[in-house]
C-alpha cells in the first residue's frame, strides 16, 4: 500500500476531488497549508505599505491506495491539478507498512 500526498493550488481542489472519485478513491484527507518553492511568493500592498508574502496558500491531499492503483491516482491528480503555471504543486508517494480502521479493527486493504 502507498500514501499519495499531493500539494496543489487551492482553486484546483474540486477538480482533483472529482478526478479522484472517478479513479475510484473513496476517501481523502485535505489540509490547508502554506508553502513556497520556485514560485517564491510575491509582494502585496496593504494600506499603503508594501509587504512580502513568502508562504502561499496551498492544499495538501493525502490518499491511501493499493499499490496497483498508485499510477492511476497520480495521473488523475496531475490531469486535474495541472495549469501549466509555476506553483502547480508536487506529488509524493510513500510506502505504508500498516493501515488500521479504528472502528472495526480491519487492517491493510480492508481498512482502506
Amino acid at each position: 500500500m502507498k500514501m499519495v500526498t499531493a500539494v496543489i493550488k487551492p482553486f484546483r481542489l474540486d477538480d482533483v476531488r472529482e478526478a479522484l472519485a472517478e479513479a475510484g478513491v473513496h476517501g481523502t484527507t485535505m489540509t490547508e497549508v502554506k508553502g513556497f518553492g520556485r514560485q517564491k511568493g510575491h509582494t502585496e500592498l496593504y494600506r499603503g505599505a508594501e509587504y512580502a508574502v513568502d508562504f502561499l496558500p496551498k492544499v495538501k491531499l493525502e490518499v491511501a491506495v493499493e499499490d496497483e492503483r498508485v499510477d492511476a491516482v497520480v495521473e488523475a491528480i496531475i490531469a486535474a491539478a495541472k495549469t501549466g503555471q509555476i506553483g502547480d504543486g508536487k506529488i509524493f508517494v510513500q510506502s505504508l507498512d500498516e493501515v488500521v480502521r479504528i472502528r472495526t479493527g480491519e487492517t491493510d486493504r480492508d481498512a482502506i
